[in-house]
Parts: structure tokens; sequence; C-alpha cells
């Protein structure tokens, strides 16, 4: 945008109250000028007149700002350490809680009939294969997955993968 076209809407705008709408219309006026007068120039050229001058728009000089003074230092007071400890942090206050740990091998449905007929040296075939990964669930939500092993004549669970909460439907509650 030229200097000419700037002058005119900054003075339609104080002209006009300076309105959305008044310097719309400012800006459309000022535009269809330039065209017509971008038009009439090209047309002269090709007929080989000179171009007709444009006249200079005073202009007022931008305000000058402020002068800006130095901040002064502040005098803050100088705090001693007090003689009482902090609070723990809020993870160390759960340190003592207990929490129900689940290890599932697998599952089955059983009917009333065959639950009664089980008896000492009975097998219950399970949903899972041998070397499945066992599921681990914390107060009834799953939370890794691991295999079995044993260690000095106690079984125990090596946790493979971590599950993702955000995978866990919204944190559906699994049921036993």
């Amino acid at each position: 945008m030229s200097d000419w076209s700037r002058t005119q809407l900054r003075n339609a705008d104080a002209s006009e109250g300076g309105g959305p709408d008044a310097a719309a219309e400012a800006a459309l006026r000022a535009a269809k000028e330039a065209i017509a007068s971008l038009a009439s120039d090209a047309a002269a050229a090709a007929a080989g007149v000179p171009a007709t001058p444009v006249e200079p728009v005073a202009t007022t000089p931008p305000p000058t700002p402020a002068p800006m003074h130095p901040a002064a230092p502040m005098d803050l007071p100088k705090f001693q350490p007090s003689g009482t400890t902090l609070p723990p942090k809020a993870i160390d206050l759960l340190s003592n809680v207990a929490l129900k740990v689940r290890i599932e091998l697998g599952r089955t449905r059983m009917l009333v009939e065959d639950v009664l007929r089980l008896g000492d040296g009975s097998v219950i075939e399970l949903d899972k294969l041998a070397g499945d990964p066992v599921d681990i669930y914390v107060n009834d939500r799953p939370v890794a997955k691991g295999e079995v092993l044993v260690l000095n004549d106690n079984f125990c669970v090596r946790i493979n993968e971590i599950i993702d909460p955000a995978s866990l439907e919204g944190g559906v509650k699994a049921s036993a």
C-alpha cells in the first residue's frame, strides 16, 4: 500500500469516526482511487503521454514515546532457614498403604455339577496355554503381564510388560 493510500485511510478514519464500517468504506474508496489512478497512468503510458505526478501528502511524524527511566533496585528482606522440616512428599504418604495384588494364570467356566465333582487330583483346564503370559492385577485393575518362574522352590512372576492405562477402555474394572 502506498503512502498516499495510507494517508487517505487515516484521514477517512479521523473524519468518519473510525468505526469498522467507516474504515472498510475508506479502504474500498482508497483502493478504487488507486486502481483508477494506475489505469489512467497505464493508458497514458500506452499513448505515449507522461504519467501525472502524484502530489506529496503531508504526513505527521509518529508521536515520540515518553522517556524511560531505569528501574530502581528493590531491597528484599533476608530470609533465614527455619528449624522446621519439610513435609514428606505426597507419594511418600502412600508408601505404607496395602494393595491387593492378584496373579491370574487363566480362567474357565464350570457348571455347579462339575464343581461338586472336584476332588483331590482333579484337573481344571484353563483358557491359556502353558507359557502364555500371566495377568497381574492390583486392586482388581490390570497393570502388567509376566511369566511364572520358580526361585528357591517358590513361585514368582517376572514382569515383562506394563499395561498402558490409556489402552484400558476408560479403566474398566476387571472381573474375577
